[in-house]
C-alpha cells in the first residue's frame, strides 16, 4: 500500500512536468511566405597587379616600376600603405644578373571612379598585366540582417491581408523558417579587364573604349521566409 502511495504521489509531480514540456497546439492559425530583396552597388574592387621585368625586356627593374606605380596611385589620393599589397615576389627580385624578376600586388579601391583612374594610370605606366579579381561591399553584413528583418515583417504583413478578408486578426507568431539566399557574386565589367590584361584593339577602338564609363551591375540580395501566425 505504502508503495502504491509513493508511485500515485510521483505521479502527480510528472504529469504537470509532461504537461509543461508539450508544445502548444493552436487550432486556428494561417501560414504565409514572406519575401524581401534589395539591390547595392558594389563599393569594394580588388585589383590584382603584376609588374614583370619582361615587359621592358629587363631595362626597367621591378624596383624602379614599383616606384613610378606608388607615386601614380598616390597622386590619385590612394592610400598605398594601406590599400596596396604585396601578394608574391620572384625569388629573382633578390638576385641580380639571374632571371627577369616579377612582382604580384593587390590593390583594394573603394569606388568605380577610383578604379577607373588607377586603371589608367597602370596603363600610362606600361604596366599591363592588371585584372579585376573580386568586389565586394563593405557593409554587406549588415545589409543582409536588413533584408532578413524585411522577410518576416513582409510575411506579418501577407497574414493580415488574407485574416482581414475573412474578418479574422492575426495573433503571435508561433513558428518561422528562415530560407536565406544571401550569396553576393562578383559582377563586373569584362571589358575592362580584357582592355587591362593588353589585349586590345586598333587605337580608335581603344579611345573609345577609354571614354565608355565603366557600368558596374547591381547585386540583389534575397531573403525568403515561412511564418505560421495564431488566427484570432
Amino acid at each position: 500500500m505504502k508503495k502504491l502511495f509513493l508511485a500515485a504521489l510521483a505521479a502527480l509531480f510528472i504529469l504537470p512536468a509532461a504537461a509543461q514540456e508539450q508544445p502548444e497546439v493552436y487550432p486556428s492559425y494561417i501560414q504565409v511566405n514572406g519575401r524581401a530583396e534589395k539591390e547595392v552597388t558594389p563599393d569594394e574592387f580588388y585589383l590584382q597587379i603584376v609588374i614583370n621585368e619582361r615587359d621592358s625586356k629587363g631595362k626597367i627593374s621591378v624596383e624602379s616600376q614599383q616606384r613610378d606605380m606608388i607615386a601614380a596611385l598616390k597622386k590619385l589620393g590612394i592610400a598605398t600603405d594601406r590599400q596596396l599589397t604585396v601578394s608574391n615576389v620572384s625569388s629573382s627580385f633578390f638576385k641580380k644578373n639571374t632571371a627577369l624578376a616579377s612582382a604580384k600586388y593587390q590593390l583594394k579601391l573603394t569606388s568605380a571612379a577610383q578604379l577607373s583612374a588607377a586603371w589608367q594610370a597602370l596603363s600610362d605606366l606600361g604596366i599591363s598585366d592588371v585584372s579585376l579579381v573580386k568586389v565586394g561591399r563593405s557593409d554587406l553584413e549588415s545589409l543582409k540582417q536588413e533584408v532578413r528583418k524585411a522577410a518576416i515583417v513582409d510575411a506579418r504583413t501577407c497574414a493580415e491581408e488574407l485574416a482581414g478578408a475573412i474578418g479574422q486578426q492575426v495573433g503571435k507568431c508561433f513558428n518561422i523558417v528562415d530560407y536565406n539566399n544571401d550569396v553576393m557574386p562578383a559582377f563586373y565589367n569584362n571589358s575592362m579587364v580584357f582592355r587591362a590584361k593588353g589585349v586590345m584593339a586598333d587605337a580608335a577602338a581603344e579611345e573609345s573604349a577609354a571614354e565608355e564609363p565603366l557600368d558596374f551591375k547591381t547585386v540583389k540580395l534575397t531573403y525568403s521566409v515561412q511564418a505560421k501566425f495564431v488566427l484570432k
